[in-house]
């Protein structure tokens, strides 16, 4: 991280999900009266934004992880629709099941590898490759995208090693890009409580980031040149 400040690098990181603009309160509406296609549209609008966001919460999730990932985060949806009161805005609710399937999905996974059971297979093996998942990266070339890529790894990593009050305001803020009246909204705080545990939670993430740095510097992957 030389040359920059360790907060700004983590934020820059960090701050990487695509949002999609409200104004879905009739389509819920249609969604609850049953309409097919008012579902496919839901479906239409949110997959992508929701696929970037359960990539970003885990260095160790690959395609097949995120779509399994979001097909139990859309059942959920279709299940609990009914429970949601619009007091957030339908995204922020979204992602928050997404963090919940997401920690659900890698604690049976690793459970899984402990007692040497697969992991969880894709329900979309097959499927077309078309749909956008991987956030999009600026890419001036192969060595500095490579570069990009590892350290925004390591900044996912150390997210996954913060406790869970802190990995969750993070990634509500930075992967979800939610204000903080939405995230008091979501976890039931004030906006005074959210702003001291966010910089309380950044700080000890700068800590992690950069002994994760530390770490690669001290061991630099080969050169294939």
């Amino acid at each position: 991280m030389a040359g920059e400040s360790g907060l700004i690098h983590i934020r820059r990181r960090l701050n990487m999900a695509v949002m999609i603009p409200g104004g879905e309160s009739e389509l819920i509406a249609r969604c609850r009266r049953g309409e097919a296609a008012a579902w496919d549209e839901l479906f239409d609008r949110n997959y992508e934004a929701t696929a970037r966001f359960v990539f970003q919460l885990g260095h160790d999730l690959v395609r097949e992880d995120v779509e399994e990932i979001c097909q139990e985060v859309f059942l959920s949806v279709i299940k609990n629709l009914g429970s949601f009161q619009g007091e957030s805005r339908f995204q922020t609710w979204l992602f928050r099941i997404a963090v919940n399937k997401a920690r659900d999905y890698r604690e049976h996974r690793a459970a899984a590898k402990r007692g040497g059971g697969a992991t969880p297979a894709s329900l979309h093996a097959g499927d077309d490759d078309s749909r956008a998942i991987d956030p999009p990266v600026p890419t001036p070339g192969p060595d500095a995208s490579l570069l990009a890529a590892e350290r925004l790894a390591l900044v996912r990593q150390a997210v996954g090693r913060l406790e869970a009050p802190c990995r969750e305001i993070i990634e509500l803020r930075y992967f979800g890009d939610l204000s903080y009246e939405e995230i008091g909204s979501t976890l039931k705080l004030n906006t005074k409580t959210v702003s001291s545990r966010l910089s309380k939670c950044l700080d000890r993430l700068e800590i992690i980031t950069r002994t994760l740095f530390a770490e690669e510097s001290d061991n630099p992957i080969p050169s294939n040149t």
